[in-house]
């Protein structure tokens, strides 16, 4: 593939992102220095894979914090001048993100594969290939049909690619990958360049396994032969076990975690949703993940997504009286606490979903569904004689007592029940990848758990407050500098380029 000579090698300046009047402070700056290169050479090739890693997660408030974390209503709003919790897309914020997204790590992590090749670095290769398919499907399950095959090229136009191709070549591609991480079970790329595991092949063989099991869940709904197909295959050559096989990125006071920066802007709080179950479920996380109340420090309150600017004027829905995200999240610890890629939890989650599928997955639903639970419990630092009480739990969620009479999200316990194991599977999934919404959202329109509160409010007449966006729109910018590929865009998506047209994936 012919590739744009651009590239981020070094993290080294600033260039803020003046995205919209009266509030370009609280947007997140971003490291950015491109240096047009003739050629990458050995000694920068482990450079370019770490920008491709960590600027994966570039623009993070504008990208993922005021869209799919509110989406997966994992938090909710308290800025009035933000209207993507009332359902609006800000174009000129997922303008800005996209953009970044294809002029930054895609360059990087598309000529380190190139190279990688060339050189005759098999295992550099494989796990370059492995993270571009974790880079694109999270665009792809944001958007649709993207540009995937020709993004990259000197083009003009650069046509986009239907969403069910692009699934087809992730899976081809880690087969690829997952066949030489196989060969190689000693192997190392990168060296520490690596800010996940450090260069370790055989640790990038169950990430590889477990985005495997993640995408073949993902496709399930509209072709179970070739889901089961991957998932089997992604559990019999080995998934994320333990918590030692956590995917985090590494950071530091340069390339530090982009949530615990936003954090200081002080524009967000803890979910009506989060409230209901942390609580009722008597959950031992809810302390990890967020703070009490400045104004009773002795109470974790949440809100309501979609509050309109008059609900957000009253005295419960101040900052101050809602929980804010827990103290590993905030400034102070932005260059200590590691960015969220993935972690060995879902893999349990997934498994036991494949399980009532009646594939092979290595274990029962219910002992797969626990192990998840543990695990996750485990991660935050649950104490061993309080792991089992919580998973043999027969408490409900809890009404938040809120100024609308917010009840109960659910009537299901913790408890395995046969008869509920979908919902209580992915209720204790979406619970288990906190922080991580842009992955959170995407199961919530896939299988419609754990149920979610209707928006108080919705400023979009095509999204109503009763209803889950299924997409983000397609960018503007794209409609002005690549407006040729437009209408084939449209035509490959199925429907307008609105936020309720259903993904390829999510059919029903």
């Amino acid at each position: 593939m012919k590739t744009k000579k651009l590239y981020s090698i070094v993290v080294v300046g600033l260039l803020t992102l003046f995205i919209f009047g009266g509030c370009t402070e609280d947007f997140e700056e971003i490291n950015t220095n491109r240096t047009k290169l003739t050629e990458l050479d050995q000694s920068t090739l482990g450079p370019a894979f770490a920008n491709a890693q960590w600027r994966t997660f570039s623009a993070y408030q504008i990208f993922q914090n005021l869209f799919s974390d509110l989406y997966a209503q994992y938090f909710t709003t308290i800025t009035p001048n933000f209207p993507s919790d009332r359902h609006v897309q800000v174009g000129r914020w997922i303008d800005a993100s996209y953009r970044v997204f294809s002029t930054d790590p895609v360059p990087s992590i598309l000529e380190v594969i190139e190279k990688t090749a060339e050189n005759g670095d098999d295992v550099g290769n494989a796990v370059a290939r492995v993270w571009k398919v974790h880079m694109f499907h999270r665009i792809t399950d944001y958007f649709g049909p993207i540009p995937y095959f020709e993004l990259g090229s000197s083009e003009s136009s650069v046509p986009y690619d239907d969403q069910q191709t692009i699934y087809m070549d992730f899976f081809n591609e880690l087969d690829a990958a997952i066949a030489v991480l196989e060969s190689n079970p000693g192997g190392s790329a990168f060296g520490t360049n690596d800010l996940i595991y450090g260069g370790d092949a055989g640790q990038w063989l169950k990430f590889a396994n477990s985005l495997r099991l993640r995408l073949a869940l993902r496709i399930s709904g509209v072709d179970a032969a070739k889901a089961r197909t991957e998932a089997e295959k992604a559990v019999a050559s080995g998934v994320m076990l333990t918590n030692g096989d956590n995917a985090f990125l590494a950071v530091n006071d340069a390339s530090f975690n982009q949530l615990n920066q936003i954090t200081a802007w002080n524009e967000f709080r803890m979910s009506a949703n989060m409230e209901s179950l942390l609580k009722g479920y008597n959950d031992p996380r809810i302390s990890a993940y967020f703070a009490p109340t400045v104004d009773n420090p002795n109470e974790y309150e949440g809100a309501r997504n979609g509050l309109k600017q008059s609900d957000l004027a009253l005295p419960e829905n101040k900052a101050n009286t809602l929980s804010n995200m827990a103290d590993i999240f905030l400034p102070p610890s932005q260059g200590i606490n590691p960015q969220t890629v993935m972690y060995s939890a879902e893999s349990y989650f997934l498994r036991a979903e494949g399980a009532l599928n009646g594939w092979n997955m290595d274990g029962t639903a219910e002992d797969l569904y626990n192990m998840g639970i543990r695990l996750s419990l485990e991660q935050w630092g649950t104490p061993e004689d309080d792991i089992q009480p919580y998973i043999d739990g027969t408490s409900l969620p809890v009404a938040t007592g809120d100024f609308v009479n917010t009840p109960p999200l659910t009537d299901i316990p913790v408890l395995y029940d046969p008869a509920n194991a979908l919902e209580q599977i992915h209720t204790q999934k979406w619970l288990a990848l906190y922080p991580n919404g842009w992955e959170a959202w995407a199961e919530m329109r896939r299988t419609g758990f754990p149920r979610q509160y209707p928006r108080i409010s919705s400023d979009n007449p095509d999204a109503p407050a009763d209803q889950i966006v299924r997409r983000m729109r397609f960018v503007d910018g794209e409609y002005i500098n690549n407006a040729r590929a437009m209408d084939g865009a449209v035509e490959k998506l199925g429907g307008p380029d609105k936020e309720l047209t259903r993904l390829w994936w999510d059919p029903n």
